[in-house]
């Protein structure tokens, strides 16, 4: 008796990786993404730096918000992709884990936006909350990261199917 092993699900199928392909959200995602990291390391120098007694609490304060921003509008947007490719707005099989991980993300920079506005933390102590949020940030983007990896590698073992010939078709 021989166990077979199923092959794991493709991260995206034809039909999926059609519409990924030929929608704008995916742009949308590419622009956003690098962009949103981008401010991430600004308001992680400045962070820090306030936490080291080097920086202006404020703008590191504001900072957090305008990462916050950009997060609240990379997750709407990301949520319109994936109902557009996987049919639901959020825990489509192929992203399940790294949506799960979003959404802490998600509830400790709203955590944050809470104790700002209230001002029910000291600054330092926002600040130390901030970074808690940035560290699961982290390792949502490395999820995402792997599936692009993962994504590209399926793409090329797909191209490299369809371009090989058949055994029917060599030397017949």
């Amino acid at each position: 008796m021989t166990l077979s092993r199923s092959s794991p699900r493709p991260l995206y199928s034809q039909e999926e990786r059609q519409r990924r392909d030929q929608t704008i959200w995916t742009v949308v995602q590419g622009i956003l993404a690098p962009l949103q990291f981008l401010v991430f390391l600004v308001s992680l120098v400045l962070v820090c730096m306030s936490l080291w007694g080097e920086g202006d609490t404020t703008w590191a304060q504001l900072s957090v918000l305008v990462k916050t921003a950009l997060l609240y509008t990379i997750m709407v947007t990301g949520c319109i992709w994936e109902k557009v490719v996987f049919g639901q707005y959020l825990f489509a099989p192929s992203f399940f884990w790294e949506d799960v991980v979003s959404m802490l993300v998600m509830a400790l920079h709203t955590a944050y936006l809470v104790v700002w506005w209230q001002d029910s933390l000291p600054a330092q102590a926002q600040l130390w909350l901030a970074l808690a949020a940035y560290a699961v940030y982290v390792i949502n983007a490395a999820q995402f990261l792997l599936k692009l990896r993962a994504a590209r590698l399926q793409a090329s073992q797909d191209e490299a199917v369809s371009f090989t010939p058949s055994v029917a078709t060599q030397g017949h």
